[in-house]
């Protein structure tokens, strides 16, 4: 679960907020200054502070005015002006957002990835040419394979290109450049995937890697390892048929419980293993890492369903 608390620089109402959620849980909380209506209304801020769990406001009320650098009020259980939440509240909020949680790891990830869709169509388009020039080349895309997308909109690249990464649907390196498209890696990973026998791109995860043949409705071979024993996997899919090397591979998902963007979280922890007994030495090995074991289906289905969709321009979440 995400909490997040938006707020204007030196809001005074949000320590009360941050108190009360620590009296809470022990969740991480993280924070974001908003210093002007454009981001608030970005970002989802109805006011200072706003609470988001997994990027919804549980407390927008009906007729509630639009967002906004103002300052917020809130009412309590008694109905009296407060500055933040109670403590009651905030629980309550929590708990009914825990109950609505997705039960399986395959839906977390479907969850999560469908949150950083981005939804302004000069971020869709422009998130669509990055993964276009990965698939062409294997390669981040460059200057110029965003200039028609960014030119005449009245945004920079670097600003689109920043809108991008806040959501989770690319990473920047600390030097701007792209380093992440999510299903693609610009550096080396352990999964290699070869799209039609002519670009080698890498990929970021097990998942993505089978994410790619359907995204590009393309033919594909993907090159892995038994993280346990480093004993090669190979899967290749022609012509919508999809043939595993071992046999009885499985692939692993999970995430570390910290949290934060997928590349740092769970990326590393979603691989090929050449049988599910080897899968579940890992798991045994690696109990700080809650996930389940796929086999071979149901992997597939799964990139299918994250990514199938991606350069469809018409339909924007799975």
């Amino acid at each position: 679960m995400k909490l997040e608390v938006l707020h204007v620089p030196d809001c005074p109402n949000l320590s009360p907020m941050l108190e009360r959620l620590a009296a809470v849980t022990n969740l991480p909380v993280t924070t974001r200054v908003i210093d002007n209506d454009a981001e608030a209304v970005q970002f989802g801020m109805a006011g200072s502070p706003t609470l988001l769990i997994n990027g919804v406001d549980p407390f927008t009320m009906p007729g509630q005015g639009e967002c906004g650098v103002s300052c917020r009020l809130y009412r309590d259980e008694g109905g009296r002006v407060v500055s933040a939440p109670s403590v009651k509240q905030l629980r309550e909020a929590i708990t009914a957002a825990g109950e609505h949680q997705p039960s399986t790891p395959g839906e977390v990830l479907s969850a999560w990835r469908t949150r950083a869709l981005p939804l302004d169509p000069v971020e869709r388009a422009a998130h669509q040419a990055i993964l276009r020039a990965f698939a062409a080349t294997g390669r981040p895309a460059a200057d110029f394979d965003l200039d028609p997308v960014t030119a005449g909109s009245g945004r920079s690249q670097t600003e689109v290109l920043n809108a991008l990464h806040e959501v989770d649907a690319i990473r920047l390196a600390p030097d701007g450049q792209i380093a992440v498209a999510y299903p693609f890696s610009a550096t080396p990973t352990r999964h290699r995937v070869r799209i039609g026998d002519q670009v080698d791109v890498y990929a970021m995860c097990a998942i993505d890697a089978l994410g790619i043949a359907p995204m590009l409705c393309h033919d594909t071979l993907i090159e892995s390892a038994d993280v346990t024993t480093g004993q090669p996997i190979t899967v290749t899919t022609i012509g919508g048929h999809t043939s595993w090397e071992p046999a009885g591979a499985v692939v692993f998902i999970g995430a570390d419980a910290t949290g934060g963007p997928s590349a740092d979280c769970c990326c590393d922890y979603l691989n090929f293993f050449t049988d599910r007994d080897a899968a579940e030495a890992w798991t045994s090995a690696h109990p700080h890492v809650p996930g389940t074991i796929l086999d071979q289906t149901d992997a597939q289905d799964l990139g299918a369903r994250l990514f199938g969709h991606l350069l469809n321009a018409t339909d924007t979440r799975p």
